[in-house]
């Protein structure tokens, strides 16, 4: 499709009927124990995981087949999950093969993908796969990511599902509760691959605190481009940009939000509306990148533009310590080398 899935569109479809009694709701957001209901080590008894919207999901045994948001299983791979993965939806492989960056560590020939770009879910492969859970992010209450709304009533009942929460609150929360999930179903958060991964994000961290204490006012604004509108992004919603706004950055927060109030839309001729020393640009292959936007002149006006301090935006992170912590590096070190501009 022509036009990237964000959050946006997702909030224009409708929200998803959730099904079912909300149910322990104190669990949300509580210690290890309490969110995971099992021990991680415990493969033989009945398993339950309490998720974000909130619903106590259980199966008779820790589930062994997962099905996941391409995204999601690339999180769960980061805090220790491997053969548990059996499928994923999402873009997961580029046109000339390689891999997507939201993949991560994820070994993509040993797992069945189930459809590789938004509205793309073979419900067939997903029944053959046998899958015992279904994990995917949840960007506003009771919607499935990247579930058709149109084959979701077949895909749901098929096996027990797991969303988190991806907006509204800061990055850190998702990256705890994904790594609760991947703990309950097996992972050793103690693993040095994961404790390793956990010390480089606080380190990363820190240096953006650093950062914006060395070169102060900064005005940093996360944007994404199509050809018609230009996108700013707003940080009391976006996870990433909320987190990055706890570690002291000045984002711009727009003032005429869209439905949904993930972004405020702009047409090309109003790009300056906002003034920014920074701008985080979404990175994503249906985004355009600065090469196709240098054929927008109103583009090519911006002072952040024509000072070169326009640095790539993942603007679907990967819910993870280790794929947060190269966003936070790179995001203090755009903020350390930019000059005020504005």
């Amino acid at each position: 499709m022509s036009e990237h899935p964000s959050p946006r569109r997702l909030s224009r479809r409708g929200l998803l009927a959730v099904g079912g009694a909300a149910v322990a709701a104190a669990l949300v957001g509580c210690g290890r124990d309490d969110a995971s209901g099992t021990n991680g080590d415990n493969a033989s008894g009945p398993w339950s995981f309490t998720d974000d919207r909130p619903e106590e999901v259980t199966a008779d045994a820790r589930p062994e087949r997962v099905v996941a948001f391409t995204g999601s299983a690339a999180a769960l791979v980061d805090f220790g999950l491997g053969r548990e993965i059996v499928g994923v939806f999402g873009e997961t492989k580029k046109a000339d093969g390689s891999v997507e960056p939201q993949a991560g560590d994820l070994d993509v020939e040993s797992v069945e993908i189930l459809g590789n770009v938004w509205g793309e879910f073979s419900v067939e492969k997903y029944a053959a796969l046998r899958p015992e859970l279904l994990v995917t992010h949840m960007y506003d209450p009771g919607a499935y990511w990247y579930v058709p709304d149109e084959s979701k009533d077949k895909i749901l009942p098929l096996a027990p599902v797991v969303t988190i929460t991806t907006a509204r609150v800061p990055m850190t929360k998702p990256i705890e509760r994904y790594a609760q999930l991947a703990e309950s179903l097996g992972a050793d958060l103690s693993a040095p691959k994961v404790t390793d991964a956990k010390a480089r994000f606080e380190a990363a961290a820190e240096a953006v605190r650093q950062a914006v204490a060395a070169n102060p006012g900064i005005k940093v604004m996360a944007a994404s481009g199509s050809p018609d509108l230009f996108y700013v992004s707003n940080p009391k919603v976006s996870t990433d940009l909320m987190y990055f706004a706890e570690l002291g950055v000045d984002i711009v927060v727009p003032t005429k939000l869209e439905a949904g109030d993930y972004f405020e839309a702009l047409s090309w001729e109003n790009t300056g509306k906002f003034p920014a020393d920074l701008i985080l640009l979404d990175n994503r292959s249906t985004a355009l990148q600065p090469t196709d936007l240098a054929a927008k002149p109103t583009w090519k006006q911006l002072p952040a533009v024509q000072a070169g301090q326009v640095t790539p935006w993942d603007a679907v992170p990967r819910f993870s310590y280790a794929g947060a912590a190269p966003l936070l590096e790179n995001l203090a070190k755009a903020i350390r080398g930019a000059k005020k501009l504005t």
